[in-house]
């Protein structure tokens, strides 16, 4: 329950963040020019991937696969899975918790950031170009299972197929389809596919 207050309350932060840079700024965006390099792109047969979104989809699995590691695989990742269970039991053992986690918000911010910069020659730069991105990130941290970094990954892969397919084949379901698999997902497993029941 702590991990799903915890998403509530940076979701609510952000969309108030969001309405206060929009009320200074506006939401008119500026646009990023894309690096020569990664200009052009490369046919597949079935689709063309321009060079860019190729390098943004590479960069991005590692840094996925790198997080996922610091986590599950090291020991300050289990300082920091062990610090979420029981604070008090490993504060008790000398480890600054509250230093950890701040530590680890810092990080996800950098994380937060780095995708807006990836982003930048894609997208404008507004105060909202993440928010068309917010609800489907709850669902998919829902769908995935809450605290289950490797769930948080493989569900967001699987969602983005999901949801190019229906693109594809039928658009107007694009918007919901994410939405009708969290509902499907959480009538038979409440804690979401990779997440542990309590």
């Amino acid at each position: 329950q702590d991990h799903i207050y915890s998403l509530l309350l940076t979701f609510g932060i952000a969309l108030l963040m969001q309405g206060v840079l929009t009320n200074i700024y506006g939401v008119s965006g500026l646009r990023y020019s894309m690096p020569d390099l990664f200009k052009g792109g490369i046919n597949l047969g079935f689709m063309f991937l321009p060079y860019y979104r190729a390098w943004v989809i590479g960069i991005a699995l590692v840094v996925c696969f790198g997080t996922w590691f610091m986590i599950e695989k090291t020991k300050l990742g289990a300082y920091l899975r062990a610090g979420t269970e029981d604070a008090q039991l490993m504060q008790g053992f000398g480890i600054n918790v509250p230093l950890l986690v701040s530590l680890t918000y810092g990080f996800g911010v950098a994380l937060a950031a780095f995708a807006g910069v990836l982003a930048a020659p894609i997208y404008s730069v507004t105060p909202v170009m993440g928010s068309h991105i917010l609800i489907t990130v709850f669902a998919v941290v829902v769908i995935g299972g809450m605290g289950s970094i490797g769930g948080a990954i493989i569900t967001g892969i699987l969602m983005g197929v999901v949801e190019g397919l229906t693109k594809t084949f039928y658009p107007p379901a694009s918007s919901a389809v994410i939405f009708l698999v969290m509902v499907v997902v959480l009538m038979f497993r409440p804690a979401g596919l990779f997440g542990k029941e309590a």
